[in-house]
């Protein structure tokens, strides 16, 4: 069985995530995806997000055909720790870190970048509703 791994906030969902998810579940047999927990991606993007909370994220996520499952992490070493666990086959991450260290690449046997959809993103979703 060949896992494939993809991790992100995922706070608002868009067309950018679900072609994301879409392309990293036809690399493999099962598409686990992780997502930080609350306080994390309020420590990283500020006091006002997350916009939808852990719980909320989660089962929007296990709800879509391509995701098989959804693990919550609340730390980059906690992050890496599961990453090392599950030793996935493939890891998909967005072509904007490409040539940066990706947290947990060492404990994956391909490391494949996803260009990113241009013209979505959650902070610009965010920002235009304002």
């Amino acid at each position: 069985m060949k896992i494939v791994w993809t991790n992100g906030c995922f706070d608002i969902l868009h067309v950018g995530h679900i072609e994301l998810f879409k392309y990293a579940s036809s690399l493999g047999d099962a598409l686990l995806v992780g997502i930080d927990s609350d306080r994390k991606v309020a420590e990283a993007k500020g006091p006002a997000r997350p916009f939808n909370s852990q719980t909320d994220r989660m089962k929007i996520l296990r709800a879509i055909k391509y995701i098989d499952d959804v693990i919550i992490f609340d730390s980059t070493e906690e992050l890496s720790e599961t990453i090392k666990k599950i030793s996935p086959d493939i890891m998909v991450i967005g072509s904007d870190w490409e040539g940066k260290k990706v947290i947990g690449q060492e404990h994956t046997k391909e490391l494949k970048f996803f260009n990113r959809i241009d013209g979505y993103s959650t902070t610009n979703i965010l920002e235009n509703r304002k």
